[in-house]
């Protein structure tokens, strides 16, 4: 019996240990032959480079693979010339990105010739919006993988290894900085107990490529300094900034420097001390320009006024386009709201010329149902990155804006928030990896397809399938099993679409419940509450139609974009219906080009956006096969959430607005199943 016992002990440790936690992401190749490697170089780099070839090669076995350091004119920093035998770079680090490289192609079958890779952006930043005290605003997959509190500042063998694992995810897919704190900054992170834990992080990043930065709050020369103010242009706080920087850089030799958020949701700023952006941006990078160090200053700024809150940040910034130091970059996030399911591009990239601009995208799905919502981003960020500025005409998309590719720039950078927690998966949602993965694909390359990042991912982190020769009893080489590959990339390619015509179809945004940025609220606007925070605002429902007109005659927004931009908005015959109530306010008659009512249109959205989420359940099913339990079963499950909060969205939305149009939902429109009273009462509290 004690023998049986220990079998069956041994058994379920056996399963428990092969059981798929989707930890291991997309980094999961283990080697099938043996290589030999030619590398006479020595650094840390370069052995992660030559043990991460060693475990991951999947090609003829014994083959010689050389790594060699050699100057060439066409690659470009930590870019990379790539051949079927060969890795030549610059640096050691793009040593490093070229074996991910080569290994990625071995894995997914594509061909390895002879070519250079190089980066779209000279940093590649996750900003993590995480708090000392362990929690992350806006993140939904656990606790900070960084910060546990003041009574835990000792790092662990357990906490370097985690960040191990995080910094060999990060460089795998070409991304070289984190910011590791939240941009509603505490100022205690540059106290220097803190600091001590920044530099333990530091120096595991750093074999990865990964440099460290910090969210600062503007006000911290008076609350950590003991100055009597914190005023941009007073001597003193000038000298404190540049102690606090030669502090850090001695700690820290490879420190990345500052994202600021001042003036924005309450946050301190100069202006609180009748300084500019440019006053306050110029201060701090002045400290830190001696050792290489930029600021990132973050346009996200917005004021309680009857101003058109889209309008505000190109406002506040373009008068001082050409005031900022060399080592700022300014942050603007895609659109010019708040990283809602569908924006256009905010106007102030390719409007600001003299300073250069860094894209910000959200990677954690804030407004794209959290950690629950299979929603696949790379399409909204391809999207923004091919959208056309008009700069310097026709040609002028927002990648080509903020690469340097128009004009050259000291620094060009992107940024995302990260979506990144103690969770074990680490994102919460199996396919929540996916956006982690794509943000970084794209930060090294602006012009991959989504179509191409999802192939890439589905390989990399579902298992292939063996297919047996049944004439010779033999097992052929891996194949991707297309009853699972082609539906399941599909599914991803179009659940950004679906998830705008289940919220926010035609151009409508901001219609989330309070606070939680979750469930629909299209009703949400209590007493006291200032407008710009409130779904009534921004959709401006009422008898006589729907939607915000920022045309000429409206708010007047459409001035803000370059021609032919301008009027393209301004005309609704010309406007994308994709934006149509974004620039427009319409009766809830008005005939789409479909040859529908305004209304009805609205209605055949939100039903289709229901009808693509009950597709994925369908897709995700037949999937079963080749998937494992574990994984399987945690999408299965999130996936069935996804769509009762799809119906829950099409029916609050429309029984809402009809309120309004007066207008009947068609009749080859599924009834709907809830009660807005019902809905209104319980606030979207009981959907999750």
């Amino acid at each position: 019996m004690k023998v049986t016992f220990t079998l069956l002990i041994f058994l379920f440790a056996a399963l428990t240990l092969n059981a798929e936690n989707g930890h291991d992401l997309w980094l999961r190749a283990k080697h099938t032959a043996t290589v030999n490697i030619v590398c006479s170089g020595k650094s840390p780099t370069l052995t992660i480079a030559k043990q991460e070839l060693r475990q991951g090669w999947q090609g003829k076995a014994n083959a010689t693979f050389v790594l060699k350091k050699k100057h060439n004119k066409l690659i470009k920093g930590d870019g990379y010339r790539l051949s079927s035998g060969r890795i030549e770079a610059n640096t050691d680090l793009g040593i490093l990105y070229g074996v991910y490289d080569l290994l990625r192609r071995q894995q997914t079958g594509e061909a390895i010739t002879e070519q250079v890779e190089n980066p779209s952006y000279e940093r590649r930043i996750l900003d993590h919006w995480d708090n000392l005290d362990g929690t992350i605003e806006r993140g939904y997959a656990g606790r900070s993988i960084f910060w546990h509190g003041k009574d835990s500042l000792a790092v662990t063998e357990k906490d370097k290894k985690l960040w191990q694992e995080y910094a060999r995810a990060d460089a795998s897919i070409g991304i070289n900085g984190a910011v590791l704190d939240n941009v509603n900054a505490s100022p205690l992170v540059l106290t220097t107990e803190y600091l001590k834990r920044v530099q333990a992080i530091a120096e595991v990043l750093r074999p990865y490529g990964i440099k460290t930065y910090l969210s600062v709050n503007f006000a911290s020369p008076s609350v950590i300094g003991g100055l009597k103010t914190s005023d941009p242009l007073d001597p003193q706080v000038k000298e404190w900034w540049k102690n606090k920087a030669k502090e850090i850089y001695k700690l820290i030799p490879d420190f990345g420097g500052f994202l600021v958020k001042a003036n924005s949701e309450g946050q301190p700023g100069p202006q609180n001390f009748g300084r500019t952006h440019a006053d306050g941006a110029n201060t701090i990078a002045d400290a830190v320009k001696p050792y290489g160090g930029i600021v990132m200053w973050r346009a996200f700024v917005y004021s309680a006024n009857d101003e058109d809150r889209a309008k505000q940040a190109y406002n506040e910034f373009m008068p001082l386009d050409g005031k900022f130091h060399d080592n700022v970059i300014i942050q603007v996030k895609n659109g010019p709201i708040d990283f809602q399911p569908r924006e256009p591009f905010s106007p102030l990239f390719g409007a600001m010329k003299k300073t250069p601009v860094m894209p910000e995208l959200q990677v954690t799905q804030e407004y794209l149902g959290q950690a629950i919502h299979l929603v696949f981003l790379a399409p909204m960020w391809e999207e923004f990155l091919k959208s056309d500025t008009y700069q310097e005409g026709k040609g002028s998309t927002v990648a080509r804006c903020t690469d340097g590719s128009i004009s050259q720039q000291k620094h060009t950078a992107i940024a995302g928030v990260a979506n990144i927690g103690l969770d074990t998966n680490w994102c919460g949602h199996p396919f929540a990896q996916a956006n982690w993965y794509a943000f970084g694909r794209l930060a090294w390359n602006n012009q991959l397809s989504s179509d191409q990042i999802a192939d890439e991912w589905l390989k990399l982190t579902f298992k292939p399938t063996p297919a047996e020769d049944k004439t010779k009893s033999t097992v052929l080489p891996i194949v991707w099993n297309i009853n699972f590959l082609k539906p399941v990339k599909r599914m991803m390619l179009e659940s950004r679409e679906a998830a705008v015509n289940y919220m926010m179809p035609l151009g409508l945004h901001h219609l989330f419940s309070a606070n939680e940025h979750y469930g629909p609220g299209p009703w949400w606007a209590p007493k006291g509450v200032r407008k710009d925070w409130t779904p009534p605002y921004f959709h401006k429902a009422d008898t006589l139609g729907i939607g915000f007109d920022r045309t000429e005659k409206g708010s007047n927004a459409v001035s803000q974009y370059h021609e032919p931009l301008r009027s393209l908005f301004n005309n609704v015959n010309t406007c994308p219906e994709i934006y149509l109530l974004w620039f427009h306010h319409l009766p809830w008659d008005y005939q789409t080009k479909g040859g529908l009512t305004l209304w009805d249109d609205l209605c055949y959205h939100y039903q289709g956006g229901l009808d693509q989420v009950r597709s994925f359940q369908k897709t995700w099913d037949k999937a079963k096969p080749y998937v494992d339990k574990e994984r399987f079963s945690m999408v299965q499950k999130k996936l069935r959430k996804q769509c009762v909060n799809a119906q829950v969205w099409k029916d609050a939305c429309l029984l809402y607005f009809q309120q309004f149009s007066r207008m009947p939902i068609p009749y080859n429109i599924e009834r709907p199943v809830h009660n807005l009273k019902d809905l209104i009462e319980n606030d979207m509290k009981r959907i999750r």
